[in-house]
């Protein structure tokens, strides 16, 4: 009699509804039919610093409901436009606030792989790496995938 199958964590994949997450979250919907796992996609937020007249500035709470509803939106929208409805049930969602490297790294304590794409919205164009996606290669508690996005 053989043991039983081998249970691992979810594949957590970090979205910002940039083209190069989509192809993280692609990707990792692929290794997740493969291996059986759950897929995490997952989108970070934070408020946004303001400069002002005297310095930086902490933005007005107030803003805070609107930056989620645009993050969970903007995650929504990825997850509609990447993953195929009989694959949907296989995603979980998940919008968090911090930094988006604070907020993967957290999420992948248990995971089996961590996923992100080579950049994000940020950065500058035609750097290998972004700031998110090198951090997490350096920090990560799990394996990390860096998926490089295609030329559209």
């Amino acid at each position: 009699m053989g043991s039983p199958p081998e249970e691992h964590g979810p594949i957590v994949v970090g979205v910002d509804g940039s083209e190069s997450s989509k192809e993280a979250l692609r990707w990792a919907v692929r290794q997740a039919e493969l291996t059986g796992s759950a897929v995490h996609a997952v989108i970070a937020w934070e408020y946004p610093p303001l400069y002002g007249s005297i310095g930086w500035l902490d933005a007005p709470q107030e803003l805070g409901g609107d930056m989620k509803a645009w993050a969970g939106q903007a995650l929504d929208g990825a997850i509609r436009e990447v993953v195929k409805a009989g694959e949907a049930s296989r995603v979980k969602a998940t919008v968090a606030y911090g930094t988006a490297s604070a907020v993967l790294l957290d999420a992948a304590r248990g995971a089996s792989l961590l996923v992100v794409g080579s950049r994000g919205h940020g950065g500058f164009t035609g750097v290998l790496l972004g700031s998110v996606s090198q951090h997490c290669t350096q920090y990560a508690p799990c394996p990390v995938v860096v998926v490089r996005g295609t030329d559209r």
